[in-house]
C-alpha cells in the first residue's frame, strides 16, 4: 500500500463525506438551530412585553389606589358632614322641643292659676254672702247676688 493511494482514498472518503454532512444532516442541524434563536427571540420578546405590561398594569393599580382614596377620603367628609348635620338638627329639634314643652308648662300653669283665681273669687263670693247673710240676718237670693258678683270679678 502506498501512503499516497491512501491519503488520496482517505480525502476523497472525507469530501464524499463532507458533502454527505452539508446535504443531509447540516440542513436540519442548521433549522434546529433557527428555531431554537426563533423560539429565544420570542420568548425575549414576550419578557420584554410582560414586563412593559407589568409597568402598566402596577401604574394602572396605583391610580386606582389614589382614586379609591380619593373616593374613600370624599365618603369619609361627607358622613361627617352628615353626622354633624344630624346633631344640628338634633340639637334644633330639642330646643324647638323645650320651647314647646315649656310652653305647654307655661299654659298649664297659666291655666291652673286662673282656676285657682275662679275658685277663689267662688269662695270669696260664698263668704261674702255668709257674711252679708250674718249681718242682715236674712238669706240672701244666691242667684241675685251671684250675678252681682260676677260682674264685680269682671272688674276686678
Amino acid at each position: 500500500m502506498n501512503i499516497n493511494s491512501t491519503l488520496i482514498g482517505q480525502a476523497i472518503a472525507f469530501a464524499i463525506f463532507v458533502m454527505f454532512c452539508m446535504k443531509f444532516v447540516w440542513p436540519p442541524l442548521i433549522g434546529a438551530i433557527n428555531d431554537r434563536q426563533r423560539k429565544i427571540a420570542e420568548g425575549l420578546n414576550a419578557a420584554e412585553k410582560a414586563k412593559a405590561d407589568l409597568a402598566t398594569a402596577e401604574r394602572d393599580v396605583q391610580q386606582e389606589l389614589d382614586l379609591a382614596k380619593t373616593k374613600a377620603a370624599a365618603l369619609i367628609e361627607q358622613a361627617n358632614k352628615s353626622a354633624n348635620q344630624l346633631v344640628e338638627d338634633a340639637k334644633s329639634q330639642a330646643q324647638v322641643e323645650g320651647e314647646r314643652i315649656r310652653q305647654q308648662a307655661q299654659a298649664a300653669i297659666d291655666q291652673e292659676i286662673n282656676q285657682a283665681r275662679e275658685s277663689l273669687r267662688a269662695q270669696v263670693a260664698e263668704l261674702a254672702v255668709l257674711g252679708a247673710e250674718k249681718i242682715l240676718q236674712d238669706k240672701v237670693d244666691v242667684q241675685k247676688h251671684a250675678s252681682m258678683l260676677d260682674q264685680l270679678a269682671a272688674k276686678l
